[in-house]
This record gives C-alpha cells, structure tokens and sequence, in this order.
C-alpha cells in the first residue's frame, strides 16, 4: 500500500510552533521517501482578534490578506500550506449547534486543502490526523484520501477544551478512521474500543543532543553537594507527584532533589520550597538540558497516575536513558516498556530502595544497554511502524 504514495498531515500545532512536536518530525521523515503535504492549522475567529499581535497570528493573516504566498517548500519532497480561511470559534456552542458549525468549518478548510491538493497534483494520498478530532473530522469524505489514519499520542478528554465536545467527536472520528496508531499501548487500547484496526506504534525521539559532553558542571547544579536527584521538564501537579517527592525529600535530607524546569502555581506554592534538599533550577534552554543530566547521580520521573498521565509516553525517559543515566519512574502501563533498563515504584519508599539499589548497581555495561536501547527508538523505526500498520489494513 505505501509505495510512494503521498501523504497529506493535519495536526494541532503550525509548523513555526516555539516548540516542536510529534506531527511535525513525522512529516520530515516521511519526506524522506515519499511526498508530504504539513497543513499549519487554520486561524480561528477568536484567535485572529485575541492574537492579533502575536508573530503566528500576523503571519497568517498576512497570507489571508494575499500578501505572503500560503505554499512553501521546505524539502524536495516537503511542503507547508497554511490555508488562507478563517473559522469560525464555536466550541461554546451546544453540541447540535457545534455539530452543524464544524462540519461548515470542515467545509472550507477541505475546500483550501483541495486547491493545493490539486496544485501539487495530490491525487493518490493518505490523509493523517495527529489528534485534529474537530477541523479534520469531515475530511476524508470530503478530500477522499486512499485511505485515513488518525494519530493519538494524548489523552486530550482530560482537558476541559477538548473534553466538552471531544468526549463525543472523537470517539466518531476514530470510528469512521480506516486505520487508529498510537505512540503508547494505553491510548491504542482506548481506540480500540471504537476502532479494531488499532495500533501501537511506538514514539520517535530525537536524541542527538543527548550524549556527554566534555565540559565543566552547570554552575548553579556544581553548588549542590551530595548525591543529586534529578528532573527535567515541566513541573505540574497534573503530571507530578508533590506529596512522592516530599516524602522522598523529608525520608533522605542527605540526598539533593533536583528540579530544572517552569513551575506551574501548585510547585511555586508548593512545601518543597521550604525544604533544604530541594532544589529549583528553572527554566534552561533545550541545549543546556543535556549538560544538567550529564551530572545528576539518578534521574527520576515521579509521575502521579491519573487519566492523563497513564498512557502518556514519557520522552524524558528516552533522553535519560541515551545519556546511560539510572532512572527511577513511577509504574504505569506505558512504562512496561522500559522496564528492562529503569527501576519501576510507586510509593516514596519504592522510590528510596530502588535509587539505593541503582546506586549500587549502576555500571559501564548498564550505561550502554541503556543507551543502545534508547538509541532504538528513531523517527524512522517509528515511521517503519507506522507504514507496518498502514500495510495491515490496506
């Protein structure tokens, strides 16, 4: 089925997003055998006036406006579209108001698709939607793609947005989808239960500035002594467990928990600031992650289960393990698949034994088993599944 047919992507996230995202590393590799049409999202009404001074927003009206072309081409095989409609802000609607106003939204947002479709002459395509359960909901019977595949990678029903109409939308686009993938077990396993033709793909990471450096401590992490316990990313109770890492602070005041990242309100107000042995680094750059991991003694990832967080497929993991660190993290079904080479737990005294244990046990030969493990999961081994499931289906 794959060959060399085209593929048209809709997603969540423009291509200029400030930070990356799945949608948009799939489209790249993609490209790389075959033709790939990125579809950047299309303004809506309410974002068009509330935004109107952000770079995104100016961007796009310009192309609205006819002053900046809608088509670029970023690769030999890669294009960008950023159609030039506006639509109309509707999730306020009730649900059979929204329902007649999405499917009018669908409308012109398939009616800009077909005219670059036909531009690029798209005949023969695949249509993928990264979790576009309302723009692209009517868009394989409106644009007739070879064959429709939607992506889900988050659980977006523990949002309130995408809550309030997703919790019936998406259960019908999965439904009428030829073909469901999902980068963690969990999430295949909820499409399943609308979709039989539903499969875990595994997740794509981009680990190149994830190996040792010969360089000197960050100065800020080189003023903590001790054994240092580390997490990078953002630091939210949605997703973090506050009273796991209290107790594991208060349990071992000798060891140093370590924290780099944005705080949301419930860390900034959180005990932990009040304790001597944790410490908050901030915000760094993406490129200065690396250098924080390459000096932490344990990496940790404490996250508190809950319907967002147990079939998320934690990256940080993946970054860890290729820089050979021990890794302590929280049990959940997605984290089955790591369990070869981290140390699962799910209570504060889980997390005490095991970082002893890993202290212990850490080795060379680990280090490289963690990092030839994590070294496995490439954007491409994760397109080659992708394309395995593609083929079971066509």
């Amino acid at each position: 089925m794959m060959g060399k047919i085209d593929v048209i992507i809709t997603g969540l996230k423009p291509w200029d997003a400030d930070i990356g995202g799945n949608c948009k590393n799939i489209a790249q590799t993609f490209s790389k055998n075959r033709r790939v049409l990125f579809i950047d999202p299309p303004l809506d009404r309410i974002t068009s006036l509330r935004g109107r001074g952000t770079k995104q927003v100016q961007g796009q009206l310009e192309v609205i406006k006819g002053r900046r072309s809608n088509l670029r081409m970023v690769n030999d095989n890669l294009w960008v579209f950023t159609p030039p409609v506006i639509l109309e802000s509707m999730n306020w609607l009730p649900s059979f108001l929204f329902r007649m106003a999405n499917r009018m939204n669908g409308i012109r947002f398939a009616r800009a698709i077909n005219q670059v479709k036909k531009q690029l002459k798209f005949s023969d395509f695949i249509l993928f939607s990264d979790s576009d359960m309302f723009r692209s909901k009517h868009l394989s019977e409106l644009l007739r793609p070879s064959l429709f595949v939607y992506y889900t990678r988050d659980n977006l029903m523990t949002v309130p947005y995408w809550a309030k109409h997703g919790s019936v939308m998406e259960p019908e686009i999965i439904k009428s989808a030829d073909l469901v993938v999902a980068n963690s077990p969990h999430l295949a396993d909820l499409a399943r239960e609308n979709n039989s033709n539903s499969y875990y793909v595994g997740q794509g990471c981009d680990l190149s500035q994830f190996k040792h450096q010969q360089v000197n401590e960050p100065k800020d992490l080189a003023r903590i002594k001790g054994v240092k316990i580390g997490y990078v990313g953002l630091l939210s109770s949605r997703r973090l467990n506050l009273d796991l890492l209290k107790d594991l602070a208060a349990a071992k005041p000798e060891w140093q928990v370590v924290l780099v990242g944005p705080e949301e309100d419930s860390f900034k107000n959180s005990e932990l600031h009040q304790m001597d042995n944790v410490h908050f680094l901030g915000s760094k750059k993406m490129e200065e992650l690396p250098l924080y991991i390459q000096y932490f003694d344990i990496c940790i990832n404490p996250q508190i289960v809950n319907d967002l967080t147990i079939g998320n497929y934690p990256r940080k993991i993946d970054e860890y393990l290729a820089m050979g660190k021990p890794i302590i993290a929280t049990d959940t079904p997605t984290m089955k698949i790591f369990e070869d080479h981290v140390y699962l737990g799910e209570t504060a005294e889980d997390y005490i034994r095991l970082i002893e244990k890993a202290i212990v046990e850490d080795n060379e030969s680990k280090q490289k088993e963690r990092i030839h493990f994590a070294q496995s999961h490439t954007w491409e081994n994760n397109i080659k599944e992708i394309e395995n499931a593609i083929n079971r289906v066509a």
